[in-house]
């Protein structure tokens, strides 16, 4: 199995580094194309991949062409890529808002693939969702769940519409951590702690917090229960974020990026 990755930026090179630790793949069998020289002289040095910057030198070969550009270069890539391409190639996208059947009618391929990943696959840590065509075998879909996990986690959504969905969860969601982060940072410092030391608190908190929840069945809610006694500090600003509205903010702000998702696949629909 060969695979092509179509843009080396951050996102393609993080696939293209972790499936190239997959046992399913040989030495040297993914191939990466760019169109930067600078990005092809750093890609040529790395023994793992082979440098193309001609789609016609590469794309024939692949069994699976994996599409990391940004999503306004859409319609050029596959305009190019249409008349390389065979029947039985899959295509694995990872564009926000570039549906499944744009790139069909695009390329002519049908085994198509549509993911959703999100920033900490960078350090494989990763969430991405993702959806196939039925054209997309059982022994496929497999194959491209093991590929994807080699950046973290993967799931498989039933509709396309869920792709939408998971943008506003696990998409965009590391910047709604973030966002917290900084607040609650912010609020350190301003009780005195050092940025060293605000950083180490809020850091460790939320990962003590997250191994809490990933190792048992509890909850959120169960949690927070645990952590807050009637009339304690937790309790009290439990009672300042519900009183605010912060839940409802931060459901509202989930919303906010799956609509415009949506908004994004309508306004490249004519791609």
């Amino acid at each position: 199995m060969k695979i092509l990755v179509i843009g080396a930026g951050n996102m393609g090179l993080t696939y293209a580094e972790g499936m190239s630790k997959s046992k399913l793949l040989k030495k040297r069998n993914i191939m990466v194309l760019d169109t930067s020289e600078e990005k092809l002289e750093e890609l040529r040095e790395n023994p793992q991949f082979d440098a193309f910057d001609d789609l016609k030198k590469c794309a024939p070969q692949a069994d699976i062409i994996f599409i990391a550009v940004k999503p306004y270069h859409a319609e050029s890539v596959f305009l190019k890529l249409n008349p390389l391409v065979k029947p039985g190639q899959i295509i694995i996208s990872i564009m926000a808002g570039v549906t499944m059947e744009t790139i069909k009618n695009l390329t002519g391929l049908t085994k198509i693939v549509r993911a959703m990943p999100n920033l900490p696959a960078s350090i494989g840590k990763g969430l991405t969702s993702f959806v196939a065509s039925d054209e997309v075998t059982r022994i496929e879909l497999l194959t491209i769940e093991s590929l994807l996990d080699t950046t973290g986690k993967s799931v498989l959504v039933s509709d396309e519409n869920f792709i939408d969905a998971s943008t506003g969860i696990s998409g965009s969601g590391p910047a709604y951590v973030f966002y917290f982060m900084q607040s609650m940072m912010e609020a350190a410092l301003k009780m005195g702690f050092s940025p060293n030391v605000s950083k180490v608190l809020v850091a460790q908190t939320f990962t003590g917090a997250i191994e809490l929840f990933n190792q048992n069945e509890l909850s959120p809610n169960s949690w927070m229960d645990m952590v807050a006694s009637k009339g304690g500090t937790t309790r009290a600003a439990l009672d300042s974020m519900e009183n605010n509205n912060v839940g409802e903010l931060i459901k509202e702000a989930a919303f906010a990026a799956f609509e415009r998702a949506v908004e994004l696949g309508k306004e490249k629909a004519h791609v």
